[in-house]
């Protein structure tokens, strides 16, 4: 057979590629985890999340490159390449603002000191992440079953509208407000990705990305900072306390934590919307990638692949981090720089030292975020690309169908952030002087109905337009009482509004005293209409009647 290498020389070219991506994860939980009361300095975020991540990274990262070796064995080659694997960027950033800052938020608004609302935000976190770990590993069962019977762009094009408003317009919003540091970097990550062209010495271009907007943000002189470059300057006694509170920082078993917490159901119900459907997306994302890599010429086994990402995920939560990990995509990108299984291990190595070090902070005060920030917007772009891409070219409105909700939760989520910023009215004050208030064209009510659990309403929007596109009737009849079943139950559509706080309203609970509130008892019966329609379709389809079987509309009474 042939010799399969320990470290192939083309792994280091994979590894600072990998390396970076996941470094900007880590950047990325430092920046946001502060949303959530979390500060960069914090012992939550020193001696819980970022050990438990160092555990998830390393235990993924290992086995996979140890699935290379023993294929490589197994079928005599040297040219097999290990899955990529890291912390899932899209989880992050849904766990960050759907689930970690909203508790953080509710719990001070009850009056909770800012200390312990930020544990409280951190242990809704370890479940939300647990809980998609343990939909991961049973997901590795059954991720067949569930990929046949969901239409591929009710599962793309929830990740798309994901994309869109959080990820890329989020972080090109940076980008642009502090130009000097981010349009270079952007600049170097599309002529990488996009144009496909090598640096010199083959540096890879994420590395020449963060190195460039790092560069431009040490030595841009102090005087200019205010003018063309918003926010404050790179500060070097920052990094030098910083690097003096470095330290070994081992991970503990954080089960006592996620026990409190599983204790209370009322506390976490109302989250099930967000975490239940971002560890089936894991599921097919990552099935979708172990796909890929089959096609590359690298046949993992499905299931071992899929049990182990779900148990560094729950493993992430048992340990202190609040963010799953996934199998990454871009496994034929890796094969096609040369590199094998050591560009994994070395990275879970490296990844599992800064972790434990405590020297993330170091990092966080010498990179700007603005830096790496391109590299992610660029996986929000292919993720938005993908959903149309992937799908059966007939099905691409279904897509569009299901990037409305996501694009309604950005617009709540910028509206109700302007109006806590500006202080004075709120939310509920317009609304209940209004219900229909609308303002330049939009309807406030509606955004706030659309926002509510719309990662399930992406879903079942674009699964019902797909099945028609079809013609299954029964199955958008189907989905059609799914989503009635999800409005009733309160999951979706229904909210709570005191002040400019946002909150679920369970079928089975009553809205907090004072509240502006609003169950979806008109849109269920709405939902129950669309079954009834559908159904009825699905009968004349199948007793042959000639309407249902007609051609597409006359294309000339659509111009």
């Amino acid at each position: 057979m042939a010799r399969y290498p320990l470290f192939a020389k083309r792994d280091l070219d994979g590894f600072f590629g990998l390396f970076v991506d996941n470094l900007v994860q880590l950047l990325l939980i430092v920046a946001l985890c502060d949303l959530a009361g979390i500060a960069s300095d914090s012992p939550l975020l020193v001696e819980a999340i970022l050990p438990g991540a160092a555990v998830s990274i390393l235990l993924g990262n290992l086995f996979y490159a140890g699935q290379a070796r023993r294929l490589a064995r197994r079928e005599g080659r040297d040219d097999v390449t290990a899955l990529p694997y890291g912390i899932n960027t899209p989880s992050l950033i849904v766990f960050v603002f759907f689930v970690m800052k909203p508790a953080y938020e509710n719990a001070l608004s009850d009056g909770v000191a800012a200390t312990d609302a930020a544990r409280f935000a951190w242990q809704m976190g370890l479940l939300a992440c647990l809980g998609s770990g343990l939909i991961e590993f049973g997901g590795s069962f059954v991720a067949e079953w569930v990929r046949r019977r969901t239409p591929r762009a009710a599962l793309l094009s929830t990740l798309a509208g994901i994309a869109i408003g959080f990820i890329s317009m989020t972080f090109a919003l940076q980008v642009f407000q502090r130009p000097l540091v981010g349009m270079l970097p952007l600049a170097v990550i599309l002529v990488t990705y996009f144009a496909r062209a090598r640096f010199p010495l083959g540096l890879p271009g994420g590395l020449v990305a963060v190195l460039a907007g790092t560069l431009i943000a040490w030595t841009v002189p102090d005087r200019l900072l205010p003018e063309f470059i918003a926010g404050p300057a790179m500060n070097a006694g920052e990094v030098a306390a910083a690097w003096s509170n470095r330290g070994w920082h081992w991970p503990r078993f954080f089960g006592g934590e996620l026990w409190e917490v599983l204790r209370a159901p009322s506390m976490w119900l109302g989250y099930l919307s967000v975490i239940v459907p971002m560890g089936l997306f894991n599921v097919i994302g990552s099935l979708q990638n172990i796909e890929s890599a089959e096609a590359a010429g690298d046949r993992f086994d499905t299931r071992a692949s899929l049990a182990v990402n779900g148990l560094g995920t729950i493993a992430a939560a048992c340990f202190g981090s609040c963010f799953p990990t996934t199998i990454y995509i871009g496994h034929p990108g890796w094969k096609g720089l040369g590199a094998r299984a050591g560009y994994s291990t070395l990275n879970g190595l490296v990844v599992t030292a800064i972790c434990l070090t405590g020297t993330v902070g170091v990092i966080s005060r010498a990179v700007p975020i603005e830096a790496g920030v391109a590299i992610v917007l660029w996986i929000g772009i292919i993720i938005t690309a993908q959903a149309f891409q992937a799908t059966p070219r007939d099905h691409a409105p279904a897509v569009a169908v299901g990037l409305f909700p996501a694009i309604a939760a950005w617009g709540a989520t910028v509206m109700l952030g302007a109006f806590i910023a500006a202080g004075g009215a709120s939310v509920q004050s317009v609304l209940s002087a209004s219900p229909i208030k609308e303002v330049n064209g939009f309807l406030i009510h509606g955004m706030i109905v659309l926002e509510r659990g719309y990662i399930f309403t992406c879903m079942v929007l674009a699964a019902i337009t797909a099945c028609l596109i079809d013609r299954k009737f029964f199955a958008a009849a189907a989905w059609s009482v799914v989503a009635a079943a999800l409005a009733l139950s309160g999951l979706t559509h229904a909210y709570q509004l005191q002040g400019n706080l946002l909150d679920f309203l369970l079928g089975w609970s009553e809205p907090a005293p004072g509240a502006f509130s609003h169950r979806a008892t008109g849109i269920a019966i709405g939902y129950g209409l669309f079954a009834a329609l559908f159904a009825a379709f699905g009968c004349m389809r199948r007793a042959g009647t000639r309407n249902v079987e007609d051609a597409a509309p006359d294309s000339r009474a659509a111009s």
